[in-house]
């Protein structure tokens, strides 16, 4: 049931992305959808980096995403190196803002973008993209420059949506579509403590080869650790293998550094994890996707049920059976959409708009044992992260629900890893629409960079686990 990322674009492209000069084979582009408009402020400071080498292109028609022209550098190569983390490609990347420095550096630093190896939740090759950010700022913390690998949270399905994409345009619009960089501000609050930052766009978003897998979380967690990886190898980074290393990530974001944090012991056990800072993670599908059934947010089941059908072609029968044609039209309009695109497009609607019986999506799973079991391999909980993690969650957060993202610490005290568990206690602001899920995200991000910080200095963690059965 997973769209195809090459349907072609039959209207006039418009587009704020710049398309550099040819690096790969490109493929047809999407068909623009309906017009949709967001209106949330972002903010955007860097520079421009040095190019690196690229691939030729096969001159084809460019990938076109809701009238956002895909740069080529996005679409990867027919073959991979065979190590995780190594790059393929890297190129200048310029951020939104560059400001001149009193020693005629520019701030807050200066970027790559990256194209780089990883292996998906199949065992399989995977190009991924993201961004490096060598920091002006100096590092004060002591022995060598650390880094941050952040994951970013809900951007959308379509490859317009790429975080690193929105690093150099914080406010994409298209035809039919508004990307916002929300996830900025936390970058350049890191680079201003002197950390390096590498961001991730994940598995399939950006790169134009395969459909964004969302919250499939081996993806994710591969994906995060194998851009702590290739930030090592970019021409001018500061960073060395010995270097401290932070995983950060809120909502979508937190459960891939929880998932990284979990896998690096096995995955990556060559990244020196300091801490890992894990926000609101959706840790248990299940609940989640009942907590997001009807709410604003309710677009994002069409992208998990795209991502789960194209890791597992097994379940496109399953989808073919339960789905009626509304929600076939929905998966594919929301697989290319940004997370502006599907609150204003699919806010508040019912999963059961979308089955052909009426039923909700979690009554269908539940009465479906391999959709129950391919949930319930998406658990994260069930290994010890080595190294130190924070978990935050808002205690009225109802999208990516407060009580299993607060199992989450449970589980992992249980297994006697070192958890510092932040409740943020805020008002209840409104059931649905998003402000339980946004405003922790807000209030806690100081002192989650703040605690980073201090991993990354070298400090020791105080895990609070012993107090979790008095915790909210």
């Amino acid at each position: 049931m997973s769209p195809r990322k090459t349907t072609r674009s039959s209207s006039t492209v418009s587009t704020t992305v710049n398309t550099p000069r040819t690096l790969g084979p490109r493929r047809p582009g999407r068909r623009t959808g309906r017009l949709l408009a967001a209106s949330v402020a972002a903010a955007c400071l860097g520079a421009v980096a040095v190019p690196a080498s690229a691939a030729e292109s096969a001159g084809t028609e460019p990938v076109v995403s809701r009238g956002v022209t895909i740069p080529d550098f996005y679409n990867p190569p027919a073959q991979l190196p065979s190590a995780d983390g190594s790059l393929v490609r890297t190129e200048e990347l310029p951020l939104g803002l560059s400001l001149p420095g009193l020693d005629g550096r520019q701030m807050p630093g200066t970027a790559t973008r990256l194209m780089y190896k990883s292996t998906d939740a199949g065992g399989g090759p995977v190009a991924v993209t993201g961004a490096y950010i060598e920091p002006s700022a100096e590092w004060k913390g002591g022995g060598d420059r650390p880094l941050v690998a952040l994951a970013s949270g809900t951007m959308g399905q379509g490859d317009q949506c790429a975080p690193s994409l929105s690093l150099q345009h914080p406010l994409t619009i298209g035809a039919g579509t508004v990307s916002i960089g929300y996830d900025n501000i936390a970058v350049y609050r890191l680079l201003a403590a002197g950390t390096a930052v590498v961001v991730t766009d994940y598995a399939g978003l950006g790169a134009t080869d395969r459909l964004h897998t969302y919250v499939n979380r081996v993806d994710e967690g591969h994906a995060l650790l194998d851009a702590a990886r290739a930030a090592r190898s970019v021409d001018g980074a500061s960073i060395t293998p010995e270097s401290r290393v932070g995983l950060y990530g809120y909502s979508q974001g937190g459960g891939a550094s929880a998932s990284a944090a979990e896998l690096q012991p096995s995955y990556a056990p060559d990244v020196n994890l300091a801490g890992t800072y894990a926000g609101a993670p959706p840790a248990d599908l299940t609940e989640v996707m009942k907590g997001i059934d009807g709410s604003a947010l309710a677009g994002a089941l069409g992208w998990s049920i795209n991502g789960f059908a194209q890791t597992d072609p097994s379940l496109k029968a399953v989808v073919e059976a339960n789905i009626n044609d509304v929600g076939k039209a929905a998966l594919k309009d929301t697989s290319t959409m940004c997370v502006g695109d599907a609150i204003l497009g699919y806010a508040f609607t019912d999963s059961k708009k979308w089955t052909a019986d009426g039923t909700s999506l979690a009554d269908i799973i539940a009465a479906e044992p391999k959709l129950q079991a391919i949930l319930a391999q998406q658990r994260i909980g069930n290994l010890k992260p080595a190294a130190p993690v924070r978990l935050a969650t808002g205690v009225h957060d109802d999208i990516v629900g407060h009580r299993q993202a607060r199992q989450l610490a449970v589980d992992w005290c249980g297994k006697g890893a070192s958890v510092t568990y932040a409740a943020v206690l805020l008002p209840n602001l409104g059931d649905k629409i998003l402000t339980n899920h946004l405003a922790p995200y807000l209030t806690d991000q100081g002192s989650a960079i703040s605690w980073m910080t201090d991993r990354l200095s070298g400090k020791k963690a105080t895990s609070n686990c012993r107090s979790m059965p008095l915790q909210p």
